[in-house]
Protein backbone atom coordinates (compact mmCIF):
# COMPACT_ATOMS: atom_id res chain seq x y z
CA UNK A 1 0.00 0.00 0.00
CA UNK A 2 3.10 2.04 -0.41
CA UNK A 3 2.08 5.80 -1.63
CA UNK A 4 -1.41 5.65 -0.43
CA UNK A 5 -3.33 7.87 2.22
CA UNK A 6 -5.56 6.80 5.00
CA UNK A 7 -8.19 8.56 6.58
CA UNK A 8 -10.63 7.22 9.12
CA UNK A 9 -14.16 8.21 8.54
CA UNK A 10 -17.63 7.61 10.90
CA UNK A 11 -20.47 5.33 9.27
CA UNK A 12 -22.22 9.19 9.19
CA UNK A 13 -20.13 10.08 6.56
CA UNK A 14 -21.14 7.12 4.74
CA UNK A 15 -23.98 8.96 1.64
CA UNK A 16 -26.74 6.05 2.05
CA UNK A 17 -25.61 3.87 4.23
CA UNK A 18 -28.59 3.50 6.87
CA UNK A 19 -30.93 2.92 3.66
CA UNK A 20 -28.61 0.07 2.13
CA UNK A 21 -29.20 -3.86 2.58
CA UNK A 22 -27.10 -4.63 5.20
CA UNK A 23 -27.83 -8.57 5.13
CA UNK A 24 -26.94 -8.75 1.62
CA UNK A 25 -23.64 -7.72 1.34
CA UNK A 26 -23.30 -10.44 4.79
CA UNK A 27 -24.40 -12.94 2.74
CA UNK A 28 -21.82 -12.59 -0.02
CA UNK A 29 -19.45 -11.35 2.73
CA UNK A 30 -19.98 -15.06 4.63
CA UNK A 31 -19.31 -16.68 0.92
CA UNK A 32 -15.44 -16.01 1.01
CA UNK A 33 -15.17 -15.48 4.74
CA UNK A 34 -13.26 -18.61 4.93
CA UNK A 35 -10.56 -17.33 2.64
CA UNK A 36 -9.35 -14.32 5.31
CA UNK A 37 -6.16 -16.11 6.59
CA UNK A 38 -4.61 -13.49 8.36
CA UNK A 39 -5.32 -13.55 12.50
CA UNK A 40 -6.33 -10.31 12.67
CA UNK A 41 -9.66 -11.13 10.30
CA UNK A 42 -10.02 -14.14 12.43
CA UNK A 43 -12.88 -12.98 15.17
CA UNK A 44 -14.56 -10.22 13.05
CA UNK A 45 -15.63 -13.98 10.15
CA UNK A 46 -16.55 -15.48 13.53
CA UNK A 47 -18.79 -12.85 14.82
CA UNK A 48 -20.00 -12.81 10.50
CA UNK A 49 -21.71 -16.28 11.26
CA UNK A 50 -22.95 -15.81 14.64
CA UNK A 51 -24.21 -12.47 14.18
CA UNK A 52 -28.12 -11.62 13.92
CA UNK A 53 -27.94 -8.13 12.91
CA UNK A 54 -26.15 -7.52 9.78
CA UNK A 55 -25.73 -3.58 9.77
CA UNK A 56 -24.84 -3.79 13.72
CA UNK A 57 -21.97 -6.18 12.66
CA UNK A 58 -20.57 -3.97 10.12
CA UNK A 59 -20.43 -1.51 12.69
CA UNK A 60 -19.08 -2.94 15.46
CA UNK A 61 -16.72 -4.92 14.00
CA UNK A 62 -15.29 -2.49 11.20
CA UNK A 63 -14.38 0.80 10.67
CA UNK A 64 -14.40 2.88 7.29
CA UNK A 65 -10.88 4.38 5.88
CA UNK A 66 -10.77 6.09 2.53
CA UNK A 67 -7.55 5.52 1.13
CA UNK A 68 -6.63 7.05 -1.70
CA UNK A 69 -3.48 7.35 -4.40
CA UNK A 70 -3.75 10.93 -5.78
CA UNK A 71 -5.55 9.04 -9.02
CA UNK A 72 -9.87 9.71 -9.21
CA UNK A 73 -12.00 7.59 -9.01
CA UNK A 74 -13.14 5.21 -11.88
CA UNK A 75 -15.90 2.53 -11.57
CA UNK A 76 -16.41 0.33 -14.43
CA UNK A 77 -18.71 -2.44 -14.97
CA UNK A 78 -18.04 -6.26 -15.85
CA UNK A 79 -20.28 -9.33 -16.63
CA UNK A 80 -20.13 -13.11 -17.48
CA UNK A 81 -20.88 -13.19 -21.34
CA UNK A 82 -22.90 -15.94 -22.99
CA UNK A 83 -21.94 -17.10 -26.36
CA UNK A 84 -22.10 -19.61 -28.85
CA UNK A 85 -19.74 -21.99 -29.76
CA UNK A 86 -18.14 -25.81 -30.88
CA UNK A 87 -16.36 -28.01 -29.46
CA UNK A 88 -14.97 -29.03 -32.99
CA UNK A 89 -13.23 -25.93 -35.63
CA UNK A 90 -15.52 -25.14 -38.81
CA UNK A 91 -15.98 -22.48 -41.04
CA UNK A 92 -18.62 -21.01 -38.47
CA UNK A 93 -16.28 -22.06 -35.63
CA UNK A 94 -12.72 -20.79 -36.49
CA UNK A 95 -11.48 -18.93 -33.51
CA UNK A 96 -10.55 -20.63 -30.18
CA UNK A 97 -9.78 -20.39 -26.44
CA UNK A 98 -7.39 -22.47 -24.95
CA UNK A 99 -6.43 -24.33 -21.78
CA UNK A 100 -2.92 -23.75 -20.11
CA UNK A 101 0.19 -24.40 -22.51
CA UNK A 102 2.54 -26.93 -20.36
CA UNK A 103 5.33 -24.46 -21.14
CA UNK A 104 3.65 -21.78 -19.62
CA UNK A 105 5.92 -19.83 -16.33
CA UNK A 106 4.44 -17.21 -14.24
CA UNK A 107 7.64 -15.28 -13.93
CA UNK A 108 8.09 -15.39 -17.77
CA UNK A 109 6.44 -13.15 -20.27
CA UNK A 110 4.88 -15.85 -22.84
CA UNK A 111 4.15 -15.25 -26.53
CA UNK A 112 1.93 -12.04 -27.60
CA UNK A 113 -1.62 -11.92 -28.34
CA UNK A 114 -0.10 -11.62 -31.98
CA UNK A 115 2.15 -14.44 -32.04
CA UNK A 116 -0.73 -16.92 -30.65
CA UNK A 117 -3.49 -16.32 -32.68
CA UNK A 118 -1.05 -14.99 -36.11
CA UNK A 119 1.15 -17.92 -36.29
CA UNK A 120 -0.84 -20.82 -34.54
CA UNK A 121 1.82 -22.11 -32.06
CA UNK A 122 -0.60 -23.65 -29.55
CA UNK A 123 -2.49 -25.84 -32.85
CA UNK A 124 -2.66 -29.36 -32.42
CA UNK A 125 -1.24 -29.65 -28.89
CA UNK A 126 -4.88 -30.24 -27.60
CA UNK A 127 -5.67 -26.89 -25.96
CA UNK A 128 -8.74 -26.06 -27.57
CA UNK A 129 -11.82 -26.07 -25.13
CA UNK A 130 -13.98 -24.10 -27.66
CA UNK A 131 -14.15 -22.68 -30.90
CA UNK A 132 -16.34 -19.27 -31.17
CA UNK A 133 -17.09 -17.73 -34.05
CA UNK A 134 -15.69 -14.16 -33.56
CA UNK A 135 -12.15 -13.34 -32.92
CA UNK A 136 -13.55 -10.13 -30.76
CA UNK A 137 -15.90 -13.22 -28.45
CA UNK A 138 -12.50 -14.26 -27.89
CA UNK A 139 -11.12 -10.73 -26.71
CA UNK A 140 -14.22 -9.93 -24.70
CA UNK A 141 -14.41 -13.41 -23.72
CA UNK A 142 -10.59 -12.69 -21.96
CA UNK A 143 -11.45 -9.42 -20.86
CA UNK A 144 -14.43 -10.48 -19.09
CA UNK A 145 -11.98 -13.58 -17.37
CA UNK A 146 -15.07 -16.17 -17.71
CA UNK A 147 -18.11 -17.18 -19.62
CA UNK A 148 -20.93 -19.62 -20.61
CA UNK A 149 -20.83 -20.97 -24.24
CA UNK A 150 -23.54 -22.64 -25.43
CA UNK A 151 -22.22 -25.46 -27.91
CA UNK A 152 -23.48 -26.57 -31.11
CA UNK A 153 -24.66 -29.79 -30.12
CA UNK A 154 -26.46 -28.19 -27.24
CA UNK A 155 -24.37 -28.91 -24.92
CA UNK A 156 -23.51 -26.20 -22.58
CA UNK A 157 -20.25 -25.51 -20.85
CA UNK A 158 -18.59 -22.73 -18.51
CA UNK A 159 -15.07 -21.38 -18.53
CA UNK A 160 -13.19 -19.03 -16.17
CA UNK A 161 -10.06 -17.48 -15.69
CA UNK A 162 -6.86 -19.81 -15.33
CA UNK A 163 -3.76 -18.38 -16.28
CA UNK A 164 -2.58 -14.91 -18.37
CA UNK A 165 0.76 -14.36 -20.78
CA UNK A 166 2.55 -12.09 -18.76
CA UNK A 167 2.37 -8.89 -20.69
CA UNK A 168 0.47 -6.12 -19.79
CA UNK A 169 -2.88 -5.44 -20.93
CA UNK A 170 -3.68 -2.34 -22.94
CA UNK A 171 -7.20 -0.86 -23.25
CA UNK A 172 -8.75 -1.13 -26.81
CA UNK A 173 -11.30 1.55 -25.84
CA UNK A 174 -8.24 4.07 -24.95
CA UNK A 175 -6.55 3.50 -27.94
CA UNK A 176 -9.78 4.37 -30.27
CA UNK A 177 -10.02 7.32 -27.86
CA UNK A 178 -6.51 8.28 -28.34
CA UNK A 179 -6.59 8.03 -32.61
CA UNK A 180 -9.37 10.01 -33.07
CA UNK A 181 -11.90 7.11 -33.68
CA UNK A 182 -14.14 7.37 -31.02
CA UNK A 183 -14.94 9.55 -28.06
CA UNK A 184 -14.91 8.28 -24.55
CA UNK A 185 -19.21 8.96 -24.64
CA UNK A 186 -18.50 6.63 -27.69
CA UNK A 187 -16.79 3.58 -26.55
CA UNK A 188 -18.96 0.50 -25.46
CA UNK A 189 -18.40 -3.61 -26.35
CA UNK A 190 -20.92 -2.68 -29.05
CA UNK A 191 -19.47 -0.28 -30.46
CA UNK A 192 -15.76 -1.68 -30.34
CA UNK A 193 -17.56 -5.00 -32.32
CA UNK A 194 -18.70 -2.75 -34.24
CA UNK A 195 -15.79 -1.00 -35.84
CA UNK A 196 -13.53 -4.16 -36.04
CA UNK A 197 -16.35 -5.56 -37.78
CA UNK A 198 -16.21 -3.08 -40.31
CA UNK A 199 -12.81 -2.55 -40.37
CA UNK A 200 -11.68 -6.16 -40.55
CA UNK A 201 -7.53 -6.00 -41.12
CA UNK A 202 -7.32 -2.60 -38.90
CA UNK A 203 -9.48 -4.24 -36.24
CA UNK A 204 -7.61 -7.37 -35.52
CA UNK A 205 -4.34 -5.49 -35.54
CA UNK A 206 -6.08 -3.26 -32.74
CA UNK A 207 -6.59 -6.20 -31.00
CA UNK A 208 -3.23 -7.42 -31.73
CA UNK A 209 -2.03 -4.31 -29.91
CA UNK A 210 -3.12 -5.59 -26.51
CA UNK A 211 -0.64 -8.14 -25.86
CA UNK A 212 -2.09 -9.92 -22.78
CA UNK A 213 -3.32 -12.61 -23.47
CA UNK A 214 -6.09 -15.17 -21.37
CA UNK A 215 -6.03 -19.01 -20.87
CA UNK A 216 -9.17 -21.08 -19.44
CA UNK A 217 -9.52 -23.80 -17.56
CA UNK A 218 -13.43 -25.36 -18.07
CA UNK A 219 -15.49 -25.10 -15.46
CA UNK A 220 -18.57 -27.69 -14.90
CA UNK A 221 -19.39 -28.19 -11.20
CA UNK A 222 -20.97 -24.58 -10.99
CA UNK A 223 -24.62 -24.64 -10.32
CA UNK A 224 -26.29 -22.25 -13.19
CA UNK A 225 -27.52 -20.39 -10.03
CA UNK A 226 -23.87 -19.16 -9.10
CA UNK A 227 -21.27 -16.62 -10.85
CA UNK A 228 -18.33 -17.09 -12.25
CA UNK A 229 -15.25 -17.85 -9.78
CA UNK A 230 -13.53 -14.85 -8.68
CA UNK A 231 -9.80 -14.22 -7.69
CA UNK A 232 -10.93 -15.73 -4.43
CA UNK A 233 -11.82 -19.21 -5.58
CA UNK A 234 -15.64 -18.68 -4.64
CA UNK A 235 -18.68 -17.35 -6.90
CA UNK A 236 -18.87 -13.73 -7.70
CA UNK A 237 -22.24 -11.90 -6.90
CA UNK A 238 -24.42 -9.68 -9.17
CA UNK A 239 -24.94 -6.30 -7.79
CA UNK A 240 -22.57 -7.06 -4.48
CA UNK A 241 -18.97 -8.29 -5.98
CA UNK A 242 -16.40 -5.82 -6.50
CA UNK A 243 -12.90 -6.50 -8.62
CA UNK A 244 -9.95 -4.26 -7.27
CA UNK A 245 -6.79 -3.41 -6.75
CA UNK A 246 -5.58 -6.22 -4.00
CA UNK A 247 -2.34 -3.95 -3.04
CA UNK A 248 -4.91 -1.11 -1.72
CA UNK A 249 -7.86 -3.05 -1.24
CA UNK A 250 -7.80 -6.46 0.52
CA UNK A 251 -9.74 -9.16 -0.99
CA UNK A 252 -12.68 -10.08 1.01
CA UNK A 253 -13.17 -6.88 2.68
CA UNK A 254 -16.12 -5.00 3.08
CA UNK A 255 -16.18 -1.60 0.54
CA UNK A 256 -18.82 0.54 0.46
CA UNK A 257 -19.01 2.06 -3.40
CA UNK A 258 -20.40 5.68 -3.82
CA UNK A 259 -21.10 6.02 -7.71
CA UNK A 260 -21.99 8.85 -9.90
CA UNK A 261 -22.99 9.05 -13.63
CA UNK A 262 -26.37 8.41 -15.11
CA UNK A 263 -27.27 5.18 -12.24
CA UNK A 264 -26.14 6.40 -9.23
CA UNK A 265 -25.19 3.94 -6.72
CA UNK A 266 -24.58 3.75 -2.59
CA UNK A 267 -24.24 0.36 -1.73
CA UNK A 268 -21.70 -2.03 0.47
CA UNK A 269 -19.77 -4.34 -1.51
CA UNK A 270 -17.67 -7.28 -1.44
CA UNK A 271 -14.10 -7.61 -3.07
CA UNK A 272 -14.05 -10.65 -4.67
CA UNK A 273 -12.01 -10.22 -7.80
CA UNK A 274 -9.58 -8.11 -9.73
CA UNK A 275 -8.84 -7.51 -13.31
CA UNK A 276 -5.63 -6.95 -14.91
CA UNK A 277 -6.93 -3.38 -15.96
CA UNK A 278 -8.02 -2.37 -12.60
CA UNK A 279 -5.21 -0.43 -10.43
CA UNK A 280 -5.24 1.77 -7.99
CA UNK A 281 -6.47 2.54 -4.53
CA UNK A 282 -9.67 4.36 -6.17
CA UNK A 283 -10.66 1.60 -9.03
CA UNK A 284 -13.39 -0.92 -9.03
CA UNK A 285 -15.27 -3.34 -11.45
CA UNK A 286 -18.42 -3.87 -10.39
CA UNK A 287 -20.19 -7.36 -11.09
CA UNK A 288 -23.54 -6.85 -12.85
CA UNK A 289 -24.25 -10.65 -13.57
CA UNK A 290 -24.85 -12.84 -16.95
CA UNK A 291 -25.62 -12.64 -19.94
CA UNK A 292 -26.79 -10.13 -22.61
CA UNK A 293 -28.79 -7.43 -20.02
CA UNK A 294 -25.99 -8.05 -17.98
CA UNK A 295 -23.23 -6.51 -20.73
CA UNK A 296 -25.52 -3.89 -21.49
CA UNK A 297 -25.15 -2.07 -17.72
CA UNK A 298 -21.69 -3.17 -17.27
CA UNK A 299 -21.00 -1.65 -20.61
CA UNK A 300 -22.39 2.14 -19.77
CA UNK A 301 -20.16 2.32 -16.34
CA UNK A 302 -17.55 4.75 -16.65
CA UNK A 303 -17.94 7.02 -13.63
CA UNK A 304 -16.67 8.62 -10.81
CA UNK A 305 -17.06 8.53 -7.18
CA UNK A 306 -15.28 7.17 -4.20
CA UNK A 307 -15.23 3.74 -2.55
CA UNK A 308 -14.33 3.50 1.11
CA UNK A 309 -12.62 0.36 2.59
CA UNK A 310 -14.30 -1.29 5.55
CA UNK A 311 -11.22 -2.72 7.72
CA UNK A 312 -11.51 -4.53 10.65
CA UNK A 313 -11.09 -2.09 13.95
CA UNK A 314 -7.79 -2.70 15.52
CA UNK A 315 -5.94 -3.10 11.48
CA UNK A 316 -7.59 0.66 10.41
CA UNK A 317 -6.46 2.16 13.19
CA UNK A 318 -2.89 0.68 12.76
CA UNK A 319 -3.09 1.73 9.18
CA UNK A 320 -4.24 5.10 9.60
CA UNK A 321 -1.88 5.75 12.72
CA UNK A 322 0.97 4.61 10.29
CA UNK A 323 -0.05 7.31 7.70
Amino acid sequence: MSGASYRLLSFDDLNGWAADNHQAALDVFLTSSDQLSDPVWADVCMAARTTHTARAFFETQFLPVLVEDGTPMLFTGYFEPELKGARQQSDAYPYPIYAVPDDLTPDRPYLTRRQIEEGRPLAGKGLEIAWLADPVDVFFLQVQGSGRIRMSDGSPTRVGFAAKNGHPYQSVGKMLIARGIMTPAEVSADMIRAWVSDNPDQGRALLWENESYVFFSEINDLPDSHGPIGAMGRPVSAGRSIAVDPDFTPLGAPVWIEKLGNAPLSRLMIAQDTGSAIKGAQRADIFFGTGDQAGQQAGQINDPGRMILLLPKALAHQIVTKS
